[in-house]
């Protein structure tokens, strides 16, 4: 079932509605001028009726989730019908129509199509963005972890083993724990503290080939510690961060991230310096779709994702993506 809090629901049974009233008003009509009267009559009889199912879908959300779907289902649908015949009712007690019971019955079963035609097309989209496609575009995303991040952080331990094999020991276990997060389902959410402890565990390991070329600022503000994001939400821009930002250039270079809590959003920000000559459009193009799209899978329209390059006062350049995530869960 769709969650009908989430505005990209809203949004969408708000125009289905009005689409169907607007072909039911050019059906009925007998030219151009006739059609927008009716359009206009019928959206007046629409519009209260749909406002008020959608406040009574929203209300009852976490009723409707606990209950088996064709239940909810058989329900939308019938309350749909029951209230469009009550409206129309109300206006015939008001004077503003004439009544009658086949009109009713008409209204009725008028309010009980368009409701199930919408559950149709929810029930068709939600197969479409079906879990089996959703894990390949997210093992799609998995693999893009570059192989030879893989031999660079075995030769870097390699380095290690005698001069600190302390910190080499760690750095296989973090190497391990990292290819580990990355072969689990990646199709329910995680903690945000797992994803954070994840990318802090990949820049260590890039750390240790880099050197004091790589810095890390990290900025976390007010952040519930129940909050869940979606797996890998962070570790490809950051993958990109080093890999077109700080290993070309010869001179050290620092990423920033920060998480902050405003309202019910969640804002993450995550900035790098732009290396001169460094070919950055197609690996970062490809993950900033791939992650817009699953974040498109997970929130519908209420998380974003920007990007843009802007110059410093110094004269060079920086790439910064900002995204923004409710912090209430995400669609259904």
């Amino acid at each position: 079932m769709p969650d009908f809090r989430n505005f990209g629901v809203m949004l969408r049974i708000l125009l289905g509605v009005n689409l169907l009233a607007f072909g039911g008003a050019l059906v009925q009509s007998a030219g151009i001028g006739d059609w927008v009267q009716r359009y206009v009559d019928m959206a007046a009889w629409v519009q209260p009726l749909l406002l008020f199912n959608l406040a009574m879908l929203a209300l009852l959300g976490d009723l409707l989730h606990r209950l088996p779907a064709w239940v909810v289902q058989v329900a939308i649908v019938v309350g749909a019908a029951v209230s469009a015949a009550l409206l129309l009712d109300f206006w015939r007690f008001m004077g503003l129509d004439d009544g009658g019971w086949q009109r009713l019955v008409r209204a009725a079963l008028l309010g009980g199509f368009a409701a199930a035609a919408l559950l149709a097309y929810f029930a068709l989209r939600a197969k479409a963005f079906s879990p089996a496609l959703a894990e390949a575009r997210l093992q799609a995303l998995t693999a893009r972890i570059r192989p030879h991040f893989l031999f660079n952080s075995l030769n870097a331990v390699l380095s290690l083993i005698r001069a600190d094999p302390r910190r080499a020991e760690t750095a296989l276990e973090e190497l391990a724990d990292l290819f580990r997060a990355l072969m689990r389902d990646h199709r329910d959410l995680l903690p945000l503290a797992d994803e954070i402890a994840l990318c802090r565990q990949y820049l260590d390991l890039e750390k240790l080939r880099l050197g004091e070329r790589l810095n890390v600022e990290w900025g976390v503000l007010d952040i519930p510690e129940d909050l869940k994001v979606p797996p890998l939400l962070l570790q490809p821009l950051l993958e990109n961060a080093v890999y077109y930002g700080i290993e070309p250039s010869s001179e050290a270079g620092t990423i920033r991230i920060r998480f902050a809590r405003k309202g019910n959003e969640l804002h993450i920000g995550l900035a790098n310096p732009c290396a001169v000559g460094a070919a950055a459009s197609g690996g970062n193009h490809m993950a900033i779709a791939n992650i817009r799209e699953r974040l498109a899978l997970y929130y519908d329209l209420e998380a974003r994702l920007e990007t843009d390059e802007v110059e410093l006062k110094n004269g060079r350049r920086e790439y910064r993506v900002r995204i923004v995530l409710p912090c209430g869960g995400t669609k259904s």
